[in-house]
């Protein structure tokens, strides 16, 4: 029998990236997504399941499905998406509820992918260089996503050391550019003037959006239990990725700037306080422990920037060419179980 994988956040960017991936995975029989919303990509082989925000349903999916290998990609970590009860409710009461599901008498699952965020390490001026998965926070965590990540890596580590049987990975990714992906970092970088905070030029580091799926994927294939710093390889000054983007910056004042940066949300653009805290110190992350697992990089920090400004002036110059998908069950569940499709396997 091969793999049956259940993905949290299927409506999400990486949830439906990462079950477009799996349904090409020959060793993958089951695929079920969960979501609050409806698939945003077309998908063939992916189950679609709606739940609520703190998944309450998931440890029936679980035992009904004989699920063995869950991807956890439903973690917050924009703090202007939401408000902090529903990313409390969507990242600490989500994950409680999948690893009580995990853990349940009789439970099949043997695998577990936790998606997290470099933002776990916090940015603070007494920081190190690089951050590597056992270097601790300079500070406690006072940003509201800081904190909720930090809960859910406690979480992550009782759940291993309860569960020896199990392979239980998390990834914690740094700043993800690409082609598609949009984040509060994407937007800042297309804008006209890079916002950037005087008296600073912190070093970033970018994960190329490919190599965020491909990490995923690689710890499965592999079963590598753990923590993984996700990160392509080098540090990049502040000013420099917006020379990249053929920008010039904006100096904002370097304290007060959430109320300075009030007028860029004319622009669709939101600076959380995060992401002031990285345009203040910024932050590296040591990438050697995947690799010498056996992971090769596609992109580095520079060539992640270099992809994402490549596609957002193919996107100004041409527009996109990607139609929108609409999820519509009726009709999914045609192509998918009508006995007049014709299927390749039939043929």
């Amino acid at each position: 029998m091969g793999k049956r994988v259940l993905i949290t956040g299927l409506a999400t960017f990486w949830g439906g990236l990462a079950a477009k991936a799996l349904e090409a995975d020959p060793g993958v029989d089951v695929i079920i997504g969960l979501d609050t919303r409806e698939p945003t990509i077309e998908l063939e082989r992916t189950e679609y399941v709606r739940t609520d925000e703190n998944y309450s349903i998931l440890s029936r999916i679980v035992r009904a499905a004989q699920i063995d290998t869950i991807v956890h990609t439903f973690l917050v970590v924009d703090s202007t998406m939401m408000r902090a009860k529903t990313m409390h409710e969507i990242n600490v009461i989500g994950t409680m509820n999948l690893f009580a599901a995990a853990s349940q008498a009789g439970s099949t699952v043997r695998d577990v992918v936790v998606k997290s965020s470099t933002y776990v390490y916090g940015a603070a001026k007494e920081d190190p260089v690089w951050f590597d998965e056992l270097t601790p926070r300079s500070h406690s965590p006072r940003r509201r996503v800081e904190r909720s990540l930090d809960a859910v890596e406690g979480y992550v580590r009782d759940f291993a050391i309860d569960n020896p049987h199990v392979n239980v990975t998390m990834l914690r990714f740094s700043n993800v550019l690409g082609p598609d992906i949009v984040t509060p970092v994407s937007r800042a970088l297309e804008l006209p003037l890079v916002p950037k905070l005087a008296g600073f030029d912190p070093r970033f580091q970018f994960v190329h959006e490919d190599d965020v799926i491909r990490a995923m994927l690689f710890v499965l294939a592999e079963g590598l239990p753990g923590i993984y710093n996700v990160a392509g390889d080098g540090l990049l000054p502040w000013t420099e990725v917006a020379k990249i983007c053929g920008k010039r910056t904006i100096a904002l004042p370097p304290y007060g700037a959430s109320w300075a940066a009030v007028p860029l949300r004319m622009f669709g653009v939101e600076l959380p306080d995060e992401l002031l805290d990285l345009l203040r110190y910024g932050r590296g992350a040591d990438n050697r422990r995947l690799k010498e697992a056996g992971f090769r990089y596609s992109y580095t920090s520079a060539g992640a920037v270099e992809a994402f400004i490549e596609a957002t002036r193919l996107r100004t110059n041409v527009g996109s060419t990607q139609p929108t998908y609409r999820y519509e069950r009726d009709v999914e569940q045609f192509f998918r179980h009508s006995p007049a499709v014709v299927r390749d396997h039939e043929s």
